[in-house]
Order: structure tokens, then C-alpha cells, then sequence
């Protein structure tokens, strides 16, 4: 008899422990990187400049007072203090702490940019248009050197993450996983073979999935994110199940537990 009671409470032990029933290797990403070129995802890193973008645009050279015209009513220490805080590719949330002209792109591609007049952004990536600047500016300063960061590069994530929300990049570039990096990653419910990006780009909304777990997510053209995109991470089968359960089976199983424990010790009392 203690025997048979003995085994059943392991029985219910081993159902009421079991959690995740997913594979520890199942939350691991890109788990074949040794068999792809890390080099592949540069096809996909330029993001051309959208209508509504806030670009700043800063001109420096080694006399500061010739750029003054280029640079509306900066000061050159101003300029100095800009230039300065311009470097680094980390993304980051929140607004990031950047001073310098701010120039709106219109609905037709526009910016005005003082003494050049109308210069047009349509389909030009961000180092194409600071080309195009330091050509046009030759003709002015020697040697001048051209800053343009875009500041209202945002992405959104949602679902399956530690902390959903709104997030900017920095110097307007980023990766997926920079993205789910500043949201926390994601929790263990995460579907992570299966993540959704939502993306707007001229007018036209397109989509795809990306597996996390494979690595040839780099050559996937959602790796490098573009301003606007939104970032969705549904959930796994383990949490499907679970939303499903009554929220009380826990205890039930606990209390099922502790009872079954409680009989084997009086059987076992007993029978001393």
C-alpha cells in the first residue's frame, strides 16, 4: 500500500513540475552562424531617406567661420559641441541628445538647404545624400566635412518581449536584433522561428517573417531595420496551452501534492 501511494505522489510531482516543454536549443539564435558569411547582410543596410524624415545636417571645416552660412544661425561652439556627439552607431531609446539645423523632408522628397536652395532626397540613402552634399560643397570650403543624422528613426515592438513599446536609433540604422536587444529580448514564450516585421516605405506597406534561429536571418532584408518599421513576436505553443489551463491547476496539483504526502507519512507512522 505505502508502495503504491508513494508512487502516485511522484506521478503528480513529475505532471505538476513539468513547464516548458520546448527544447533548451529552441531559445538559442542563429544557431548556425559557423555556416554563414557575416558579410552578407551589407546588400541590405541602406535605407533610403522618407518623406516627414528629420534630418540634421551639419557642415564643419577647419575655419568654422566659413561654414556659418551653411549652418542658418549656429555658433561655431555650438557646431563644435554637435559634431562632437555625432559619432557612435549604438542604438538607443529615447531622444538622443543632438544639436544642429533641422531640416524636414516634404512630400515631394525637399529639403531647402541655405545658399544651395532645393535639394531633393527621393530615393537616396543616407550616404548617397552626404555624398551629393560634399560634392556641391567643394565648390564653396575646401575639404568640408558633412554630418547628416536622421532623429526620428523609430521602430516598434510588440508582443512576446520584456518591454514593449517605441524605441529610436541612433544615427538612423539598426539590426532586428538591436531591436529586441532594447526591448528586453524576448520572454520564453516567444515564438522565436516565426517573427513578424510590418514595414512602410514610399507610401507601400510590405511584410515578412524572419526565424531567429537561423542565421540566415542576415541575409533576410528585415535584418536592417528602416524608420517606421514595426516589430511583432507572437507566442509559442507553451504559452497558448497555458492561457488555455484553468488558472488554478497549480495549486490544485500542489495541494494534491502535499495531501498524497500527508497519507504516506500516517500509512508509514502506522505501520512502525
Amino acid at each position: 500500500m505505502k508502495g503504491k501511494i508513494l508512487a502516485i505522489f511522484f506521478l503528480v510531482l513529475l505532471v505538476g513540475c513539468k513547464t516548458n516543454p520546448k527544447k533548451n536549443n529552441d531559445l538559442n539564435y542563429m544557431q548556425n552562424i559557423e555556416q554563414i558569411a557575416t558579410e552578407a547582410s551589407a546588400k541590405n543596410s541602406n535605407s533610403t531617406i522618407q518623406v516627414g524624415d528629420q534630418l540634421i545636417i551639419l557642415i564643419t571645416a577647419k575655419d568654422m567661420d566659413v561654414v556659418k552660412p551653411f549652418n542658418q544661425n549656429y555658433s561655431s561652439s555650438e557646431l563644435v559641441q554637435s559634431n562632437a556627439l555625432a559619432g557612435g552607431n549604438t542604438p538607443n531609446q529615447g531622444v538622443t541628445t543632438v544639436f544642429g539645423p533641422t531640416y524636414i523632408v516634404d512630400t515631394e522628397g525637399n529639403i531647402d538647404f541655405p545658399v544651395l536652395g532645393r535639394i531633393n532626397t527621393k530615393d537616396k540613402s543616407l550616404v548617397d545624400f552626404k555624398e551629393e552634399l560634399r560634392n556641391r560643397m567643394t565648390k564653396y570650403i575646401i575639404n568640408p566635412t558633412i554630418s547628416v543624422r536622421i532623429t526620428n528613426f523609430k521602430i516598434t515592438v510588440l508582443g512576446e518581449v520584456n518591454k514593449q513599446g517605441d524605441y529610436t536609433l541612433a544615427n538612423g540604422q539598426g539590426t532586428i536584433l538591436n531591436a529586441l536587444g532594447l526591448a528586453g529580448d524576448l520572454t520564453m514564450y516567444g515564438k522565436r522561428s516565426d517573427v513578424l516585421v510590418i514595414r512602410t516605405e514610399n507610401g507601400v506597406i510590405t511584410h515578412g517573417k524572419v526565424n531567429l534561429q537561423d542565421a540566415n536571418l542576415i541575409n533576410s532584408p528585415y535584418y536592417n531595420l528602416k524608420q517606421g518599421d514595426a516589430i511583432i513576436v507572437s507566442s509559442n505553443n507553451t504559452r497558448d496551452v497555458a492561457a488555455k489551463q484553468n488558472p488554478n491547476t497549480g495549486l490544485y496539483l500542489t495541494a494534491a501534492s502535499i495531501a498524497i504526502t500527508a497519507v504516506a507519512v500516517v500509512v508509514s507512522l502506522f505501520k512502525k
